[in-house]
């Protein structure tokens, strides 16, 4: 697994495998946020396998799939809301991490300095730079 810290709470990963799940239990992990969509990956890995498998590690579940199209500031604040309405640090993935760190960016922008955001991403291993422009415009609305 190459899980990503951003924040004390909120990690990002590439895709996970349902046999990840005892060790993110172990991890502390509380809820696990699937930014894939189903339609790129296999069956075994798909929304309802890991799902069976978070749940059958008494991890929480939730499912938000973000593509270019779909990252809209409803979906956006949605998946904030789950982050935040988790009891504990939150794993979410997708392809490579970079959708699911683009989503926590935009659900944070107005609430911590762009500056911030972008480090805290960068220190994550996510470059968030060329989203400067982009969420400077979302922190001063």
């Amino acid at each position: 697994m190459d899980i990503r810290q951003i924040t004390p709470r909120f990690f990002a990963a590439p895709q996970i495998d349902p046999g990840d799940m005892p060790a993110l239990a172990t991890a502390g992990f509380t809820l696990i946020l699937c930014n894939r969509p189903d339609a790129e990956v296999p069956p075994s890995h798909q929304a309802a396998a890991i799902k069976a498998a978070a749940e059958a590690a008494g991890i929480a579940f939730a499912q938000q799939p973000l593509t270019h199209q779909t990252m809209t500031p409803d979906v956006i604040a949605h998946n904030r809301a789950l982050a935040e309405a988790a009891n504990g640090k939150v794993l979410a993935y997708c392809a490579s991490g970079t959708r699911s760190t683009i989503a926590w960016a935009l659900g944070e922008a107005g609430s911590r300095p762009v500056d911030d955001i972008i480090a805290a991403a960068r220190a994550g291993g996510y470059d968030l730079e060329n989203l400067r422009p982009t969420l400077e415009a979302a922190s001063a609305r």
